[in-house]
């Protein structure tokens, strides 16, 4: 398994332990974030794992910034993906069962490492469901495929 991680400066020890938690559980990690405590904008890093995985060059993202969000919203304008931030494992897991959701992002600011751990392996572990969830996912790609027409629509007025 190959995943893409990104981060910002205030998640970088953070990431350090995640990367090396899960190098250990023979998992290549891709990293796109920061390795420097200066001050770091968290849409690069969003942005680059969320096209490492929509090109499905890497299997999934991890993101951690401060709260998780601002990382997470930057890699959701990635068409395909869906990235959701998560502070508990069981919120993790069900975003992949229920939304199959292809990057998980928390933040280094609202939890510790430890929770951080145990979200990463419920959601690597959870299946997607499929089934009555297919329907909605449809349904967010529908949404997507939308904006994206429209704009287009846009750029040729």
């Amino acid at each position: 398994m190959r995943i893409a991680i990104g981060n910002d400066h205030v998640a970088l020890e953070m990431k350090k332990e995640i990367r090396a938690w899960l190098e250990e559980k023979g998992i290549e990690i891709i990293d796109v974030g920061t390795n420097s405590p200066e001050r770091f904008n968290y849409p690069v890093s969003g942005y680059k794992v969320a096209k490492l995985v929509a090109s499905k060059e890497v299997d999934a993202g991890v993101l951690i910034c401060g709260t998780g969000v601002g990382i997470s919203l930057a890699a959701n304008k990635v068409h395909g993906i869906r990235a959701c931030v998560c502070s508990d494992p069981y919120t993790a897991r069900l975003s992949k069962q229920h939304n199959n959701t292809n990057i998980i992002a928390f933040g280094a600011r609202v939890i510790g490492i430890e929770t951080a751990k145990m979200i990463v392996e419920e959601w690597l572990n959870a299946v997607y469901e499929g089934g009555r969830h297919q329907t909605r996912i449809d349904m967010i790609a529908e949404i997507e495929q939308t904006q994206a027409l429209a704009a287009a629509e846009d750029t040729e007025k």
